[in-house]
């Protein structure tokens, strides 16, 4: 299991407590010190509808005044490619070829436990 984000979002270290608590063994992706690959963003958007990989209440997104443009799909695609903080945090790749997308509890005692 990788879990992708940053150690300062609330949600990726509330995910980082999941696993330890829970005896999950994850390894941590920091996507501020190594961003991801515009093959890694479309794998994620080829398991999670983009809409919930695309975080449009960060400050990142404000920032940008995406708001403005009324980006459809692709162009969600093509920001999150460009600047990776947009992703809603944490994204979580597991067995393979799964892919989870925000923290949720009850969500995560489904899949994990």
């Amino acid at each position: 299991m990788i879990i992708y984000g940053i150690k300062t979002c609330g949600s990726v270290r509330k995910a980082l407590k999941f696993c330890k608590d829970n005896n999950i063994e994850c390894d941590f992706h920091d996507i501020r010190k190594d961003p991801l690959s515009d093959d890694k963003i479309k794998h994620f958007a080829s398991k999670v509808d983009v809409n919930l990989l695309f975080n449009n209440k960060g400050t990142k997104y404000r920032d940008l005044k995406l708001k403005e443009l009324n980006l459809d799909n692709a162009g969600k695609l093509e920001w999150l490619c460009k600047e990776n903080m947009l992703l809603k945090r944490p994204v979580i790749e597991y067995n393979n070829d799964k892919v989870l997308c925000a923290f949720d509890e009850e969500v995560y005692k489904k899949e994990f436990l």
